[in-house]
């Protein structure tokens, strides 16, 4: 009885972390960059660790001059090594660990690493 309560809360917490997300990747289909608004978009790769769900979209265009903390609904960890302080631009980190044009972020419930 508790699992199921707990599989629900997870699933919950998947839906509020992602809807934002979703928002800011149909803006970007709707064609809103195309108002003058030249904002720089950076592919992030979300992949679980540990008891986290899976996501069905796993790949999202964020605003680069967003801080990590906007996508931060579970703990994250960049390059499965350390957690970005929530204030952290999206920009930034990319500059710093993103490679083959994305960043890759392992997401989870509970504190995985360090």
């Amino acid at each position: 009885m508790g699992d199921d309560k707990q599989t629900d809360d997870v699933q919950s917490d998947l839906s509020q972390a992602t809807e934002s997300l979703k928002i800011e990747s149909e803006q970007k289909d709707n064609g809103d960059a195309s108002k003058g608004d030249n904002k720089v978009k950076i592919d992030i790769l979300l992949k679980a660790t540990g008891n986290a769900p899976i996501m069905k979209k796993k790949k999202w265009a964020v605003d680069a001059e967003k801080p990590i903390g906007w996508i931060m609904e579970f703990f994250l960890y960049v390059n499965q090594t350390f957690a970005p302080s929530p204030d952290q631009l999206v920009k930034n980190l990319y500059e710093c660990f993103g490679t083959d044009g994305k960043l890759v972020l392992h997401y989870c419930k509970s504190q995985a690493w360090g």
